[in-house]
């Protein structure tokens, strides 16, 4: 008799092939593989967010593991009206603001004093490489990373935020101002601010494109995983 083709369950399938329409029922389930392949999917915009407010490595890791925990415990809130990696940005963004202002008491980005200095003379264009006949051509690409991070860290909370999530993240205009909750035409102009501000400390020493900023991956990846699922575990 002639073998019958059973298909294969979602939850049997490798999850790292499955869509996160389609991990989010399984994470609902606590199925354990499905949370940690979620995690390691967006490890890295969440810490790239975080980090943008925080300015610190340990607390940004710290802030994205609360945001999974937070996440995760109520994820049966999530509709799937909005992307996933969407929803989880903002939980971490805001956990991020909300250390922030716990630690001092600030307004919010959206109510920071957006008036721009007027000055004369051409608008300074941000740099994406050094030509070839640069002098500092040869610097390292991590030497790069340490001096542009520096010089991310150094910009003004709200213009640091757009800066990281439309020239380091990618994210369009539109996607930066929904995730902090500004205007379009803001976000614009604390961009432009931002680059103009940072390109007399490096344009000279820019190697490379910003999609090495801030790395989150390897080990440091990879534990995020099973610190979330322990924080689930205790909560539960």
């Amino acid at each position: 008799m002639a073998a019958i083709a059973v298909p294969v369950a979602p939850h049997r399938q490798h999850v790292s092939t499955l869509t996160d329409a389609e991990l989010v029922p399984l994470a609902r389930q606590g199925d354990e593989p499905a949370i940690r392949a979620i995690v390691q999917r967006h490890n890295q915009r969440l810490f790239r967010t975080a980090r943008a407010v925080i300015r610190s490595d340990w607390e940004a890791e710290d802030v994205v593991q609360a945001a999974y925990v937070k996440a995760f415990t109520n994820l049966a809130t999530f509709r799937g009206e909005a992307e996933l990696s969407t929803w989880l940005t903002r939980i971490a963004l805001n956990e991020a603001l909300g250390r922030v202002r716990s630690r001092k008491n600030t307004a919010g980005l959206e109510e920071i004093d957006m008036q721009t200095t007027s000055r004369g003379g051409e608008v300074l264009q941000f740099p994406s490489s050094l030509s070839a006949n640069d002098p500092e051509s040869e610097l390292s690409r991590s030497q790069a990373r340490h001096l542009l991070e520096q010089a991310v860290d150094e910009l003004p909370d709200q213009f640091r935020a757009v800066f990281v999530l439309r020239d380091v993240e990618g994210m369009s205009t539109e996607e930066a101002a929904s995730y902090l909750g500004i205007k379009p035409e803001t976000v614009k102009t604390r961009l432009h601010r931002a680059r103009k501000m940072m390109r007399q400390s490096i344009e000279q020493k820019l190697s490379g494109a910003f999609s090495a900023l801030f790395p989150f991956d390897g080990a440091r990846c990879a534990s995020m995983g099973d610190r979330v699922i322990t924080a689930l575990r205790q909560t539960s």
